[in-house]
């Protein structure tokens, strides 16, 4: 593995420039759903940029990864085409998935995306499967799969990582953590809310990391990629974050929590600190930042007249990919 410290320029700017993508990304994703061009609940993810930017530069495009339905920052940190995402979401025949997954099941088995998943820990089986078939096919991939606090309490997490455990899987845990699930508080649905303890239970090595550094988040996922390549089984990483926005599109987010709340942690925005970071440490200059900001929205406008010009799936492909 590379050290944080170790890492090149080019690599610290391009953390701050997918950060960036994906805030622009998302932004864009709610003017379209208010415009009407995406249907159905919309799930962001502002405030947490930091942990799909961090996890995937430890990655390789072979390596798995399966995420929740607010995956949308993963699948474009792991180097899926942002035009072809973007029609995905507005159910376009242009989409990664010809427009049937949408949202919530985005798949692109090409950079080692074995989806997004509608289900509350859907997608921990799948990504222990992808670890299993590595080891048993002695290949040199893993399998990293990501999952929110309120899926901590799950049966098939523990089923999952009780197997892990036992056959020291290439698999990485990576819980990330705002402390809501959905609108209910962390204290109010586990009893045990450092939730890195519970893996002790199955042999899994555990570690907190600060979730809006993102830095930090490489380095943790570096180290665990490189003990699952060499045998050395799971490891669990709690990524402590925060969501500034709702839980979906129609939700304010200050019913079950305060302003003030909120306010506090815009001020933690990975992007703002990061960008400070590399300003103080002279990894760029702020026009830099300025040049890398306006080339990240150039980019998500991009994706989004690719995505609207895209035409909607053919009825006669409905059944298409349905039945073998």
């Amino acid at each position: 593995m590379i050290p944080a410290a170790e890492l090149i320029d080019a690599d610290l700017i391009g953390l701050y420039r997918t950060m960036l993508t994906m805030r622009h990304f998302e932004e864009a994703l709610m003017v379209q759903s208010t415009a009407g061009n995406l249907r159905g609940s919309l799930h962001l993810a502002r405030g947490q940029e930091a942990i799909p930017a961090g996890v995937c530069l430890a990655l390789r495009q072979s390596d798995s990864i399966t995420m929740t339905y607010r995956g949308h920052g993963y699948v474009l940190a792991k180097g899926c085409d942002l035009g072809r995402i973007m029609a995905e979401i507005c159910g376009r025949a242009d989409g990664i998935c010809g427009g049937k997954g949408g949202k919530m099941h985005i798949f692109d088995p090409e950079h080692g995306v074995l989806g997004a998943n509608g289900i509350v820990a859907g997608g921990i089986p799948t990504a222990a499967g992808a670890a299993l078939s590595a080891k048993l096919l002695k290949e040199d991939r893993i399998a990293v799969t990501v999952f929110g606090d309120g899926a901590i309490n799950q049966g098939v997490v523990h089923e999952v990582m009780n197997m892990a455990g036992l056959w020291k899987l290439p698999l990485i845990f990576l819980c990330e953590n705002n402390h809501y699930s959905e609108m209910t508080p962390l204290d109010r649905s586990s009893a045990v809310t450092k939730l890195s303890d519970r893996t002790a239970a199955y042999a899994i090595e555990s570690v907190i990391v600060d979730g809006n550094d993102v830095l930090a988040v490489y380095e943790a996922t570096a180290m665990a990629a490189d003990k699952a390549r060499t045998g050395g089984g799971a490891t669990f990483i709690e990524a402590m974050t925060y969501r500034t926005c709702g839980h979906y599109n129609l939700d304010p987010g200050l019913s079950y929590r305060t302003k003030e709340e909120v306010a506090e942690w815009e001020t933690k925005s990975p992007i703002i600190r990061f960008a400070a970071w590399l300003t103080e440490n002279s990894k760029a200059t702020t026009q830099q930042l300025l040049d890398i900001e306006a080339e990240s929205k150039g980019i998500v406008d991009d994706a989004v007249e690719f995505a609207l010009a895209s035409p909607f799936p053919d009825e006669a492909t409905a059944l298409q990919g349905v039945f073998v």
